[in-house]
C-alpha cells in the first residue's frame, strides 16, 4: 500500500497555474500524470463562447490526459465565492444556464465527475430560503449529470477559510448528499472528501479515520493537500499516506486529486514526494 498504490489526478486550478491554462495539461502530462481535473476555468462566465471550450478540449486530447473531473460554474473561485447555486438572483441564474455547457463539456471528453460547490450565506437571505434554492438546483445538476452518466458530488469546505459557507463538515455534506438523492432517486450524489478542507476544520487524525471509516461508501472523489499551508504531502502533518491506505481499504477505488498549492516553485518541482512511474494512473 501507499502513494504508489493510488490513482492520481493533478488539479490544473491550483497546480499549474503559472502557466496560460491550454498549456497546462501537456504540463501535467510531461510530468508523467494521465489525469486531471478542474474547477470551472471560466470564472467570468457560466456559458463561454464554443470556441474556448473547444480550445481546451483540444488542449487536453492533445496532451493525451483524462479529464476526471469538472466543477460546475462557481463565481469567483479562487476567490471570495465558494460557489453560486444557493445564491439568490442572478448567480443561481447563472448556475442553471451553466448545467448543460458543463455537462456536455464534460462528456465531451469522457469526464464522469462534476462538483457542485454550494455557495456561501448571503447577509439579508433567510438561510432556509438559500437551502430550498439549493436543493432546486442541486436536483437539476444531480439530473444533468446523470444524464450523461456521471456523479454529482458535494464537497465540504473548512470554516476558518470559507466562512460564510454552511457545508464545513462531512455529516453536513453526506445530509445534503442523502436529501438530493432522496429528491431525485437517482442515487448518483456522492460525497466529495478534501482531507485538507476537514483537517482544517479541526477534526484530527483520529477524527479523518472515523470519517473515511463512516463514509467511504458514499464516496465518489477525494482530494488532498497538507496541512499546514495546503502544500504538497510532507510538507505538513498530515500522514496523507496512511489515510490513503485506510480509505482503499474501507473500499474507496476512485482518483485521489493532487489540491494542493506548489508553494514558491514551479508547479512542476511540486511531485518530487511522488515517485515518477506511479504517477500515471492505473
Amino acid at each position: 500500500m501507499g502513494f504508489t498504490d493510488q490513482r492520481f489526478n493533478v488539479n490544473l486550478s491550483i497546480l499549474y497555474t503559472e502557466l496560460p491554462l491550454l498549456e497546462r495539461p501537456a504540463a501535467a502530462a510531461a510530468a508523467g500524470f494521465t489525469a486531471v481535473e478542474l474547477w470551472w476555468p471560466w470564472v467570468d462566465s457560466a456559458t463561454p463562447e464554443q470556441s474556448e471550450l473547444d480550445a481546451l478540449k483540444s488542449a487536453i486530447e492533445d496532451a493525451g490526459v483524462q479529464l476526471t473531473g469538472l466543477n460546475f460554474y462557481a463565481g469567483q473561485l479562487p476567490g471570495p465565492d465558494r460557489g453560486a447555486l444557493s445564491i439568490p438572483g442572478e448567480e443561481s441564474e447563472k448556475f442553471r444556464a451553466n448545467l448543460k455547457v458543463a455537462a456536455d463539456f464534460a462528456a465531451s471528453l469522457g469526464c464522469k465527475a462534476l462538483n457542485a460547490l454550494y455557495g456561501n450565506r448571503v447577509d439579508g437571505v433567510d438561510p432556509a430560503e438559500q437551502d430550498k434554492l439549493a436543493l432546486e438546483n442541486l436536483q437539476l445538476a444531480a439530473r444533468e449529470a446523470d444524464r450523461i452518466g456521471a456523479i454529482l458530488l458535494i464537497e465540504a469546505l473548512n470554516a476558518p477559510e470559507s466562512p460564510k459557507c454552511p457545508i464545513v463538515s462531512a455529516p453536513k455534506a453526506i445530509e445534503i448528499v442523502d436529501a438530493v438523492n432522496a429528491a431525485t432517486g437517482l442515487g448518483n450524489a456522492k460525497f466529495l472528501m478534501d482531507l485538507y478542507h476537514l483537517s482544517m476544520n479541526g477534526e484530527t487524525v483520529e477524527g479523518l479515520e472515523q470519517i473515511i471509516d463512516t463514509y467511504a461508501a458514499k464516496t465518489g472523489h477525494v482530494q488532498i493537500a497538507d496541512n499546514p499551508g495546503r502544500g504538497a504531502p510532507g510538507t505538513g502533518d498530515l500522514p496523507l499516506e496512511s489515510l490513503l491506505d485506510r480509505l482503499s481499504k474501507a473500499g474507496y477505488e476512485g482518483y485521489v486529486g493532487l489540491e494542493y498549492k506548489p508553494g514558491d516553485k514551479p508547479s512542476t518541482e511540486a511531485f518530487g514526494w511522488l515517485p515518477a512511474e506511479a504517477r500515471a494512473a492505473r
